[in-house]
């Protein structure tokens, strides 16, 4: 499922992994109430919550921007024989399904500039590097990778206390390879491309922001994971490191955007996962763009 479409001057084009059932929705969002799941399943399903498995259905993908001056990835994914027991879609994965979607948008390995992290968790991380000779070495052996340096100091050091296979394989590689720039989660990258600080998820997760020709697009990350977030911005996700920080950066981030024409390009909300904060109520809800 490809899907390419501008902003402004720039070609951004989406790079789909996997798309599939992930986790029971009162699992993944521990606030979640079944009274309240029940409320909203009739348009949650079939694309948000699967009905064969009552899981939520989360893409994995990437977005790859090219401004004319730089190829940049953001975010890299799952990624392959990556050793991941407690996730059976990711572990030890096998496919060509990355690297087909970048050969369809006419992208190789050699020819990104930069992969932007937005926040250092496994899926979003895994195609930083690929295995060679059983070393894990940078995917893209032509790019700078981009992590917020107080991202980077935590996991590091979550890491030196308890190993994290992701660190292990996916992040430290490209450390020790002498590749990775380190930035502020409010950081000017180069110009029509900002990096603004969300956290709350991870400590210092940030989104990225393009502007070009007077149109704008926001990469937002794992800032929130699924739409039922916009109608009810108070539900957390399990992996979120700072409940209370997650909703009001949350809020924040859909009262900024909301009703305007700033493309959000989400991580997680179901294909396509591209379209617009508008308001709900007191709340907010997402519509889906026509990119065609």
């Amino acid at each position: 499922m490809s899907l390419s479409f501008a902003v402004g001057d720039f070609r951004v084009d989406r790079i789909l992994e996997q798309n599939l059932p992930f986790m029971d929705p009162l699992e993944f969002l521990p606030t979640l109430t079944r009274e309240l799941l029940e409320e909203n399943r009739h348009w949650l399903e079939p694309h948000a919550l699967d009905p064969a498995t009552g899981k939520l259905i989360f893409p994995m993908q990437s977005y790859l921007v090219r401004t004319g001056r730089h190829t940049i990835l953001i975010d890299s994914c799952v990624g392959n024989h990556k050793h991941r027991p407690t996730r059976p879609n990711w572990h030890l994965k096998d496919d060509t399904a990355y690297m087909d979607a970048l050969a369809k948008a006419g992208v190789g390995v050699g020819d990104v500039d930069f992969v932007m992290c937005t926040h250092l968790h496994p899926d979003h991380v895994g195609w930083n590097t690929r295995l060679e000779n059983g070393r894990w070495v940078p995917t893209f052996p032509n790019a700078r990778y981009v992590f917020s340096e107080k991202e980077l100091a935590h996991w590091e050091a979550r890491h030196a206390d308890t190993p994290i296979p992701y660190m292990t394989d996916s992040v430290l590689p490209v450390v020790e390879a002498g590749r990775v720039v380190q930035v502020k989660s409010d950081h000017e990258f180069e110009f029509g491309i900002h990096l603004e600080p969300t956290p709350g998820h991870t400590v210092d997760h940030f989104a990225v922001h393009l502007s070009s020709n007077g149109r704008d697009a926001v990469m937002t990350g794992d800032m929130m994971h699924t739409p039922l977030q916009c109608r009810y911005p108070h539900l957390v996700a399990l992996p979120d490191v700072d409940r209370e920080q997650a909703v009001a950066t949350r809020r924040a981030v859909m009262e900024r955007y909301c009703d305007t024409d700033t493309l959000i390009c989400t991580a997680h909300f179901p294909v396509p996962s591209i379209g617009h904060f508008v308001r709900h109520g007191d709340a907010f809800d997402f519509r889906y763009a026509d990119l065609s």
